[in-house]
């Protein structure tokens, strides 16, 4: 197994630490160590694809792998938000629905041997979703954690708190529909075709 696969099953070994910690309130600083076991995880994504193309190292269990463990990594992460009420399930719907709306497009294109990029739009919607998490889960940290010192934060500092994880994770929505339009309308001709 080269070394950009095993990135890959390290970022999906990493989902069920996450996701451990999430919940683990009886492990002092468990968002913090949650936050840092999620920007581990996002960090093999950047650096396993990369290595991959650049010394040519691209497999197909790569290219399996490598999409479903983001996907796992970002869908653990908005589900445990769900649950603690920092998300409501419309957005959590939108962003899911457009994931596999994707992946029915490259089912689809790939039938027909053309190869769906990550364009501009995509990537920039993946980069702003992964900072929205860590700065949820930052929050979570702060608000959260700290508390074992006895620090309680001011109201008016949750209610901001509050607002800017509501804006990042409408943002987020904003640059996933955005994104699915665009490659809908790049590959539609591949769908709207009877051939």
């Amino acid at each position: 197994m080269n070394l950009p696969n095993k990135l890959t099953v390290l970022r999906a070994i990493l989902i069920p630490v996450f996701l451990f910690f999430m919940y683990a309130d009886f492990v002092p600083f468990n968002f913090t160590i949650a936050m840092f076991v999620f920007i581990a995880a996002s960090l093999t994504d950047a650096f396993d694809g990369h290595i991959a193309r650049k010394y040519n190292l691209v497999t197909d269990f790569g290219k399996f792998l490598d999409p479903l463990a983001d996907k796992a990594l970002v869908i653990a992460a908005l589900a445990v938000f769900v649950e603690y009420g920092t998300m409501g399930a419309v957005p959590f719907f939108i962003i899911i629905a457009r994931e596999f709306m994707v992946s029915g497009l490259r089912l689809v294109t790939a039938d027909k041997g053309v190869v769906v990029a990550a364009g501009f739009w995509g990537k920039l919607k993946t980069a702003f979703t992964m900072a929205a998490i860590i700065l949820i889960l930052l929050i979570y940290s702060v608000t959260g954690d700290f508390d074992f010192f006895g620090f309680e934060p001011p109201p008016n500092l949750v209610v901001g708190l509050n607002l800017l994880m509501t804006i990042a994770i409408w943002l987020s929505v904003a640059l996933t529909v955005i994104s699915g339009l665009v490659y809908l309308k790049g590959y539609w001709k591949y769908i709207d075709s009877d051939k």
